[in-house]
Formats: C-alpha cells, sequence, structure tokens
C-alpha cells in the first residue's frame, strides 16, 4: 500500500512543476490526502479489523461475496484469463490496435477554453450573452494593451499609441478604445473592445495580429515594454503554458515511475508500465477529443459539443489517471512477483495474479467510474469532459490494460519479464509486500523452534 501511494504521489507532484498557482495547489492538496488516507489504512484500518476479527464478513452479499480460489480461478475473468494466456501474441496485437486506434483522435486536438460555447444553447445565460453581445457588444469584451515605462507621457510613446489605435481602427475586429494612465505617469492602459466570445477563433487570431503584427512595428523604436491582456489572451497565454509544460512533466513523472518500478528487479516491467500507462491516458485523450471536439456520440451521452478541449483538461487527467493506473499496475504485478520467487514458473505466476487480483481491481474501478462520471453529469462541458475522459479511462485501465494487455505481454515473453541486467545488480533490493517467512515448526515441548533435548 505505501508502495502505491508513493506511485499515486509522484503523478500528483507532476503539477507541482506548472508555473500555474491553480495546478501547484492541486497537486499540493491531492498528495496531502494520498498521504493522511495511508497513514489511516497503515494504523486504523488494521486496528479496527483486529477489533471486528472474523466479524468482518458478517455482511458478505450472497453470490457477489462469494470467494474463489485464486488457484483455479472462475466467473468471466477466469475464461478471459484462459483465453488471453493460450493465445498472448494474438491478444497483444489486438488490444494494441484497439488501444492506438482511440488514441489517434489525439493528433487533432484542439486545446482552449470553451468559454460561453460550453453552455448549451438552451441555457438562459447562454441566450443572455448572445443578445447582449449582439446589441451592447462595444466594451463588454476587451483586450488590453499594457506600456510600462519610466515616463509613459514623453510624445514617442504617445505617438506610438497613436499609431496603434489608427491601426486598430482598420481592423473590423476591434471597436472603440480608450487610453487610462496612472497617476504616477509609469502605466498606459490601451483598452480595446472586442466582439463576441473570448475563446472563438476570430478573438483568438485578433488578439494575435495584435500582438505580432500591430504593437511591434508601432513601438519599434520606443523603449518600454509591452503587454498585452485580456480574457482572450489568457486562454492564448494558458494553452502556450500547457503545451510547454505537460511534456516535460509527463517524461519527469514516467522516468521517476520506471525507477521506483525497478523495485520488481526487472527492466521490462518498468518500460511495459510506462508504455501501457501511456497508451491508457491516450486512448482516453482520444475519446475526450473524439466525443467532445468532433461530436461523435455527444448527443448520445447527452454531452455539449464544443470546438475545443479545455487547456487544464490533458494535465489534469493525467495526473488522476496515472497515479490508480500504477496502483493497479503494482497490486497485480506483486501477486505476480510474489508468486514466480515461489515457483519459478511465469504462466501459472500470471494466472494466479490474475485471479488474485481481478473481482479487487473492477470493483475499485467501479467505484471510480461512478465517483467520476457524477461530473459528467452536470450541464458545463468542462466538467463533462473531465468526467467522461477520467470515468472511460479507469474502464479501459481496469479491463483491457490490467486484465488482457498485461496478461498477454506476461505470457508472451514469458521469464523474459524479469530480464535484470548484472551491472544493476548493486541496487538495493526492496520487497514491495515484505517477504513470506516460514513459521518456526512447533516442537513437542509446545516451544517454537526449541531445541531437542
Amino acid at each position: 500500500m505505501l508502495f502505491s501511494a508513493v506511485a499515486v504521489a509522484i503523478a500528483l507532484a507532476g503539477m507541482l512543476i506548472m508555473p500555474d498557482i491553480l495546478f501547484k495547489s492541486f497537486g499540493v492538496g491531492a498528495i496531502v490526502v494520498v498521504v493522511t488516507a495511508v497513514v489511516g489504512a497503515l494504523t486504523f484500518l488494521p486496528a479496527l479489523l483486529g477489533v471486528l476479527g472474523d466479524r468482518v464478513n458478517w455482511l458478505t452479499i450472497p453470490v457477489l461475496g462469494r470467494r474463489r480460489n485464486p488457484e483455479t480461478g472462475g466467473g468471466m475473468w477466469g475464461a478471459i484469463t484462459s483465453v488471453v494466456t493460450a493465445h498472448p501474441a494474438v491478444s497483444v496485437v489486438i488490444t494494441a490496435i484497439i488501444l492506438i486506434g482511440l488514441t489517434a483522435p489525439v493528433l487533432t486536438l484542439k486545446l482552449g477554453s470553451g468559454g460561453i460555447s460550453m453552455l448549451p444553447d438552451d441555457t438562459d445565460e447562454r441566450h443572455v450573452f448572445d443578445v447582449v453581445i449582439e446589441r451592447f457588444s462595444d466594451g463588454i469584451i476587451t483586450a488590453d494593451v499594457v506600456v510600462l515605462a519610466p515616463d509613459v507621457n514623453t510624445p514617442a510613446i504617445q505617438g506610438a499609441l497613436d499609431t496603434l489605435t489608427a491601426k486598430l481602427d482598420t481592423d473590423d475586429f476591434f471597436g472603440s478604445s480608450k487610453t487610462m494612465i496612472s497617476p504616477n505617469g509609469d502605466l498606459a492602459d490601451l483598452r480595446v473592445s472586442i466582439a463576441g466570445d473570448i475563446s472563438s477563433d476570430a478573438s483568438l487570431a485578433g488578439i494575435k495580429r495584435l500582438r505580432n503584427e500591430y504593437i511591434p512595428p508601432a513601438f519599434a523604436s520606443i523603449d518600454a515594454e509591452m503587454l498585452v491582456g485580456g480574457g482572450t489572451a489568457e486562454v492564448i497565454d494558458s494553452v502556450a503554458i500547457v503545451w510547454r509544460y505537460v511534456p516535460m512533466i509527463m517524461a519527469a513523472v514516467l522516468a521517476a515511475s520506471f525507477l521506483l518500478l525497478i523495485a520488481f528487479r526487472s527492466i521490462v516491467v518498468p518500460l511495459k508500465a510506462v508504455v501501457m500507462n501511456l497508451l491508457s491516458v491516450g486512448a482516453a485523450y482520444g475519446l475526450v477529443v473524439l466525443v467532445f471536439q468532433k461530436g461523435v456520440g455527444s448527443s448520445l451521452f447527452g454531452f455539449q459539443e464544443v470546438p475545443v478541449v479545455e487547456s487544464w483538461i490533458p494535465l489534469f487527467l493525467f495526473a488522476i489517471l496515472f497515479g490508480p493506473s500504477m496502483d493497479y499496475h503494482v497490486f497485480l504485478l506483486s501477486r505476480i512477483k510474489e508468486r514466480y520467487e515461489e515457483t519459478g514458473e511465469n504462466s501459472g505466476s500470471v494466472v494466479y495474479g490474475l485471479h488474485s487480483t481481478a473481482s479487487i481491481i473492477t470493483g475499485a474501478a467501479l467505484i471510480m467510474v461512478a465517483v467520476f462520471g457524477g461530473f459528467a453529469l452536470g450541464p458545463l462541458s468542462m466538467f463533462q469532459q473531465m468526467g467522461f475522459g477520467l470515468a472511460v479511462a479507469v474502464i479501459l485501465d481496469a479491463t483491457i490494460i490490467r486484465m488482457v494487455l498485461v496478461p498477454a505481454s506476461m505470457e508472451f515473453l514469458g521469464d523474459k519479464n524479469w530480464y535484470f541486467p548484472t551491472w544493476l545488480e548493486w541496487l538495493p533490493k526492496l520487497s514491495i509486500e515484505g517477504k513470506r517467512g516460514s513459521q518456526p515448526e512447533a516442537q513437542p515441548d509446545g516451544q517454537p523452534g526449541a531445541q531437542a533435548a
């Protein structure tokens, strides 16, 4: 449990790399929750189980609560295990094709902010916005051009502002403008009205023209710092930050997870874990793009189709999904590894691991799907994207990944799964679950381990 918690904390710690305080605060808060849960699970839970004893099973549900022998399995997952282990190569190829196919829509991912478009057309809020923009658009949404200089009242800066204002007057996208100067004269704010939603393609293109085409020539010879703010500029900058930092965060988390899984004394197992987790997250990204950005099946689920995926969704999904995904992986591999160390037989160890963990992993996944699915029931597109992405990722991870692709690849590679180069033997041997020690044999005098006279 402690090992799995470390894996979850590593995924959440990736958000601390982001310069956005929102992600940092979420990462810290989530890590505190994980630490608190583990402390409770390692202290209060064992104490409670000790008090209850065998009475903990009093409320076992008939049929659903029936315990199967991990040696023989049975049920749905037992049947799947038999098929997977009998045809490992075919299982790997089929599942890989499915997951890569689901990931393919990521190539058309378009990040942004849904703005008012995240609301359904029939909501009062959306109708009011459309009416106000249509009749009173001038000044409702603005872009701010901020000039920072020791004295913004100099003829050079005022002339540059006049040049910029004249240029904006020739652009039909921009409306009226107004310049305000701070009392001490070190800041000027040229506030320009824009029409439409802050996240529309027209708004994004207009701000890019302002930054790249209008401001540079107007202030080419001016010694001043130029900043462009406003809602649309914030959307552009947040997307740029995500594209810049998310690949670095993913690389850091994956590298840390790989090093953590070296505890299995294998380099093949950590490499497969990284690849499979990427496939799981990638498939979730692809389905979000397919349903929300492309509109495939959106009406069936009752979701709002939007032109973009919220910019914070990729990092949020990765951080949240990677933790449970690694938790499942560690749980399953721990059962397989401990059996392999006892028997030295790979195929039987894979079957035992599947039979031992399938019902627990499935049950945990169903709980998370129920929780995440609640977010998708709301009217806001951003929460629909979050809830749907998390729910489908957990379903894929607990079924196709953990119960098909992992055992199939383990069976296909055989003893190669546990390849560990000799030049890494210097690494300390860590036991994830602790070693199973044999109980001392009781002697005739009743004292364990007593020497015979």
